[in-house]
């Protein structure tokens, strides 16, 4: 498999924990969510799109820069399936916060979301440091989205 079609294969695993997690998140976007008092520094809605399909994306870019390591390194499988498992979870935050309508388990759910986010960073890091970079931004936003599931938790 080239490198380009590996790519695209990893960016579209990785887009499918979005894919999945959007079919949740439309049903209740524009009814449920709306009704809901959020805080001050909550973004406009139409940012949540862009910024989720970028950082899938980079999800999957690092994820296929991992796999290329496979031969050459123990870690690269154990990291992999870590990364398969925060890739479920990663989903079923929406369908726990949307699906659900239930913030408060959402909140539990994306705080154990967080904590595999730093573990395949460390992973990631160890087979190769760039990989692991491209995940920074991820953490800073599911960091954020905590602390705003929180917010709207509490408020509500």
């Amino acid at each position: 498999m080239s490198n380009f079609f590996g790519y695209i294969i990893a960016i579209l695993i990785s887009q499918s924990a979005g894919i999945i997690g959007s079919v949740f998140t439309a049903k209740s976007v524009k009814t449920w969510y709306l009704t809901l008092q959020k805080p001050f520094f909550n973004p406009p809605g139409w940012i949540f799109g862009p910024v989720w399909i970028f950082l899938y994306t980079l999800m999957g870019i690092s994820s296929y820069m991992i796999w290329q390591d496979r031969a050459i390194n123990n870690l690269v499988k154990p990291a992999l399936i870590i990364f398969g498992v925060h890739l479920v979870l990663n989903a079923l935050w929406s369908i726990l916060f949307f699906g659900l309508k239930n913030p408060g388990l959402a909140f539990i759910e994306i705080i154990v979301l967080l904590i595999f986010i730093v573990i395949i960073i460390f992973l990631f890091y160890k087979i190769n440091p760039r990989a692991a970079y491209l995940l920074i931004p991820y953490l800073v936003w599911v960091s954020f989205a905590s602390i705003l599931n929180f917010s709207i938790w509490k408020l509500n």
